[in-house]
């Protein structure tokens, strides 16, 4: 069967009815001329501040000196609706005590729970990984390329069918990074390059070779996305790469997820605040139900 046609859940949000498969392929479907959720379909989630990687360009400011969330008592997590997609990071979600206790959680509740973690670990962390896939914690599997690629790196990649390496546009080097991985059967996401924190911080310093970078990738996109199976961009990226520009409007209308809040949001559990995205300056405390904090949100979004 192919991954496409295994349905993984459905569920009624708002006005629209939502349908999830196995291959991460979301579809909305309804008579109207719009969409509107009474919750959110995906929620970014950061567990942990901590990360010994030490990214010049990390927007989270993770360190070794980064502290952990307090993950399993929130009250929000038991007003989750079946088939929710959490999306899990940190600093590295890897290292969290109770990243286990947390995913057997989820998964107790059909909540679709996927994880970003860096090459690094990814390679490292092989032991902990294959658990959490085996025994179906998590679905997809985001690898945040941070150094050169090899043949190491492809091989294991290839054996998870729903793993995505993430980049960031205007830290990618197309040549060095992207060319090696054209045709090998691979998945794509382009993140939007942040200017928050030490994102800001490394641009300032390297606006240049950044901004370069951005140029190089824009030049290139079209090559890029015919070298992968599936390319996919976060809004910040389809923004900064001008990606509408590569497809009519039907296409468009088609492929885009919406604005950021209107389907989604941000939780920080160390910090124990919420946003409508990752880069959000506007941050308030949890709140008991997810309904609550999502018409925050979306009231922000919509303006």
């Amino acid at each position: 069967m192919n991954p496409k046609d295994t349905l993984l859940g459905s569920y009624q949000n708002g006005n629209y009815n939502v349908s999830i498969y196995q291959d991460g392929t979301k579809v909305r479907e309804n008579d109207e001329d719009h969409f509107r959720a009474s919750f959110p379909e995906c929620m970014d989630v950061k567990i942990t501040n901590y990360c010994d990687m030490g990214c010049a360009y990390c927007h989270e400011n993770s360190t070794t000196h980064g502290k952990h969330g307090d993950i399993l008592n929130p009250e929000f997590w038991n007003t989750l609706r079946p088939f929710t997609e959490i999306a899990i990071g940190g600093g590295n979600p890897l290292a969290h005590p109770n990243l286990v206790d947390l995913l057997e959680m989820l998964k107790n509740k059909q909540i679709i729970a996927n994880i970003t973690v860096n090459q690094t670990h990814f390679l490292e962390e092989q032991e902990l990984i294959r658990k959490l896939v085996d025994n179906k914690l998590v679905y997809d599997i985001g690898v945040s390329l941070s150094k050169r690629p090899n043949e190491e790196l492809v091989n294991l990649l290839k054996t998870y069918p729903n793993a995505v390496i993430h980049v960031i546009n205007g830290i990618v080097d197309v040549k060095k990074d992207l060319a090696p991985l054209y045709g090998k059967g691979l998945k794509l996401l382009i993140l939007g390059y942040k200017m928050f924190r030490r994102g800001q911080a490394y641009y300032q310093a390297d606006d240049l070779d950044v901004d370069e970078k951005k140029i190089d990738l824009s030049r290139n996109l079209m090559r890029v996305i015919m070298g992968f199976d599936v390319v996919s961009f976060d809004n910040l990226a389809l923004t900064q790469l001008n990606v509408k520009n590569y497809m009519d409007e039907e296409k468009w209308k088609e492929f885009y997820m919406g604005d950021d809040g209107n389907f989604t949001m941000y939780i920080d559990l160390v910090d124990q605040v919420f946003a409508r995205c990752s880069v959000s300056e506007t941050r308030h405390p949890l709140l008991p139900h997810i309904e609550d904090m999502f018409k925050q949100v979306q009231n922000e979004s919509y303006g």
